[in-house]
């Protein structure tokens, strides 16, 4: 059924000023007819709040590439409307990344009108809010497990450390390698959150410095293997601590860009670094990422890692998320 472009679209748009700051306004003067271009009309039922939406909001540069832009790089709904024999009005599906929330509407808002590329069906028994529970951080999370696995790397190989383990991408980390049977070391910058880790999964609980301190460009071998959200002396610090053949998946960089080390790492210990990239993932992998998480995300995470607020609330969660402030993973219902 085809709806009426008047229909009504409740939405956060950021707009840019004259002196380039951003403005983020709560909109119910939208309609169907505002979205941009697209082939599938989705009616959003949940999205969820990361890391680089915060940075959307709070107005950072870099992230948002033209204005007007409704912020939001994740979103779960049904089907309205479709141009693609892919999915049809009624369909249950996912959105993450492919530059949506950055260079085209996102999830922030009631209506979401996309290409059917972009789109994955939901697996079997997931719904909206568990789809954004999990959201690109446990997305980002399960391929960074999944390259480690890849690379032949299993629970027998040693410990693995996760950074930035409270964290969204982090918290997801913790857990499926946990429930996998790894030992799990949870680097955080929290000790507060030391109880929640260890419900998670984590055997042992590690401050921030001790990888960020690492100086020497080769350290003791301790871990077999990690996943870096930190970047900067963070992920140098744990490459120089890697085990001969062990391998670090890096997939973000809330601490820095930049990666202080040096080469010995791997030519001396056959160290390899693993880029995870969640944003043009092929859809193939992507369905098996998530039928993966559908599957083995343990609902300890789910139960006691997610938080839930309004579409009004996001400009107040910004700056939290930004700060290091919110714990594990934020659902946001328009």
């Amino acid at each position: 059924m085809t709806q009426p472009n008047s229909q009504a679209v409740r939405a956060l748009v950021l707009t840019q000023n004259d002196d380039r700051s951003v403005r983020a306004d709560l909109r119910d003067d939208l309609t169907l007819s505002d979205l941009p271009e697209g082939n599938v009309l989705v009616q959003t039922e949940a999205s969820s709040l990361n890391y680089k939406d915060g940075m959307a909001v709070a107005g950072r540069p870099g992230i948002v590439r033209k204005f007007p832009m409704v912020p939001g790089i994740d979103l779960a709904g049904t089907v309205l409307e479709s141009q693609d024999e892919r999915y049809r009005p009624g369909d249950a599906v996912l959105l993450t990344g492919w530059g949506v929330g950055e260079g085209h509407w996102g999830g922030f808002a009631t209506h979401a009108r996309v290409q059917a590329d972009w789109l994955t069906h939901r697996p079997e028994g997931m719904d909206a809010k568990k789809a954004m529970a999990i959201g690109t951080a446990g997305f980002t999370a399960m391929l960074a497990v999944m390259a480690l696995e890849d690379h032949g790397l299993t629970p027998d190989s040693g410990e693995v450390v996760v950074t930035g383990a409270a964290g969204g991408v982090g918290s997801v980390a913790v857990a499926l390698l946990a429930a996998a049977g790894w030992r799990v070391v949870a680097s955080t910058g929290r000790a507060e959150e030391a109880e929640y880790l260890k419900s998670l999964g984590a055997a042992d609980i590690i401050g921030r410095d001790v990888l960020s301190g690492l100086k020497r460009p080769l350290e003791k071998e301790r871990f077999a293997a990690g996943i870096d959200s930190v970047g900067s002396t963070t992920l140098a610090g744990l490459l120089a601590c890697l085990k001969r053949g062990g391998a670090a998946a890096a997939c973000g960089l809330a601490g820095g860009s930049d990666l202080p080390t040096t080469v010995l790492p791997f030519i001396l210990r056959g160290a390899a670094l693993l880029g995870i990239d969640s944003v043009m993932c092929p859809p193939e992998r992507r369905e098996r990422a998530w039928k993966r998480l559908n599957r083995d995300l343990p609902d300890v995470l789910l139960s006691s890692g997610v938080s839930e607020y309004p579409l009004s609330e996001v400009q107040d969660l910004a700056p939290r998320i930004l700060a290091g402030q919110v714990r594990g993973r934020t659902v946001i219902v328009p």
